[in-house]
């Protein structure tokens, strides 16, 4: 299976980043016989020709909405730069998927291949110098040192400043991919130097596909779920898997049954706001007490001691805590954001249906419940509605406490 094969529904994406591994596979090859390299196989710079998307080049931006596999393409073509097929002299592609250069890239234990994610609500300025460090090492296996940044979209301020003078000015063996929703989302001079490619949502079927081939989910199952997503590939794995996932779903679609008076709303509001509490609490459960025992047992609280630190190690132990917390508010504000999600799905059908549309309904499986919204509203009603969910969203984004944001919501969606 070679590594492009997980790219959903990405046809001119997956042909750029294939082209562009073979330029590079022709340089390396190239400097390792003692030659010099042939025009086109030294990497160009992005703008420097707009026709030669498939030559290879220091810093990649891959955006695309939630769900079309920004990630995913970007580990990809992380494999291929270090991908040792022998094949490759027979005149194969690199990117075979089963070479330990591709194996290693894909599952993240590649020694020149950096992932970098992470589960706080932004990346810092210590965070990113670390890794500016990391690109001016040479790569151990002669190929190429790859840093995948899967969320450059939470750079700060501070951070991206930090960022962009590694990639204006990289090391010769470096090339950094950077991943976000859009290009409004990285610094301009930061996309400025990077080639751009954008993502597409997958095709329904071709999510429902991938999960059948991929994670032997079964076909009615599989096309449920990536009809419930419309597309987005994390989800529609979740929610074809978690039972959990799928009960959090049907009570939010639930919701817009609920808010006929004030006190509904406000008792909608809450669950909403619990719901989002719980998940982020099962994180902490799972997560937390593991990262804690560890840091205890390195700072050296051992038996024998009451479980007491050694002094001057209270600082360590308080950065994690805050650490912990971080991680909790960006949890619990991802569980509430894909509830929201949902209801904004909900909306959407109910608005099909008002419309006379020929789209299939995302939530076929509450149709009675999305009809009677229909037939009892109008058109315009349910764009304010809809209005209203996105605003709750962006009220989220600034800072706005969640349950007076989500309270908001609620009593919108029943004035209509």
């Amino acid at each position: 299976m070679a590594v492009w094969d997980d790219v959903v529904g990405q046809d001119r994406v997956t042909a750029q980043l294939a082209a562009a591994a073979r330029d590079a596979d022709a340089l390396i090859s190239a400097e390792r016989a003692g030659r010099e390299p042939a025009r086109g196989d030294q990497p160009e710079p992005p703008s420097a020709d707009p026709g030669g998307a498939s030559q290879m080049t220091h810093a990649w931006l891959f955006t695309g909405p939630p769900g079309s596999g920004r990630s995913t393409a970007a580990r990809a073509f992380a494999a291929a730069l270090q991908c040792v097929s022998p094949d490759r002299a027979l005149g194969g592609g690199p990117g075979c998927g089963f070479c330990d250069g591709c194996h290693t890239a894909l599952i993240g234990t590649h020694a020149d291949v950096e992932i970098v994610r992470t589960d706080l609500l932004s990346i810092g300025v210590k965070e990113t110098r670390d890794l500016v460090r990391r690109s001016s090492l040479s790569p151990s296996g002669g190929r190429w040192q790859v840093i995948v940044l899967e969320d450059a979209d939470r750079l700060t301020e501070g951070a991206g400043n930090v960022l962009l003078k590694a990639v204006e000015e990289p090391a010769p063996r470096t090339v950094w991919l950077l991943c976000a929703p859009s290009v409004e989302d990285v610094l301009p001079t930061i996309r400025s130097r990077c080639r751009l490619l954008s993502l597409r949502t997958p095709p329904v079927d071709a999510v429902a596909d991938v999960l059948v081939r991929r994670d032997g989910i079964e076909p009615d199952a599989a096309g449920r779920a990536a009809r419930a997503t419309q597309g987005h590939i994390g989800r529609a794995r979740r929610l074809a898997t978690d039972e959990r996932a799928r009960a959090r779903r049907a009570a939010v679609l639930k919701l817009p049954l609920r808010v006929d008076d004030i006190g509904g709303c406000l008792k909608a509001a809450q669950e909403l706001i619990d719901a989002a509490g719980e998940d982020a609490k099962q994180v902490a459960e799972e997560v937390d007490t593991k990262e804690t025992e560890e840091l205890r047992a390195a700072l050296g609280a051992a038996a024998g001691t009451n479980g007491r630190l050694p002094r001057g190690t209270a600082g360590a132990m308080k950065e994690l805590q805050d650490k912990q917390k971080r991680r909790s508010t960006r949890t619990q504000r991802d569980s509430l954001d894909l509830a929201l999600v949902d209801l904004t799905g909900f909306y959407r059908d109910v608005l099909a249906l008002q419309m006379g549309a020929s789209v299939p309904l995302a939530n076929d499986e509450v149709r009675d419940s999305v009809q009677r919204i229909a037939t009892a509203s109008t058109p315009e009603r349910t764009l304010r509605r809809i209005e209203a969910v996105i605003a709750c969203r962006e009220a989220l984004d600034r800072n706005v406490a969640p349950l007076l944001a989500v309270e908001a919501m609620t009593v919108a969606l029943r004035a209509g």
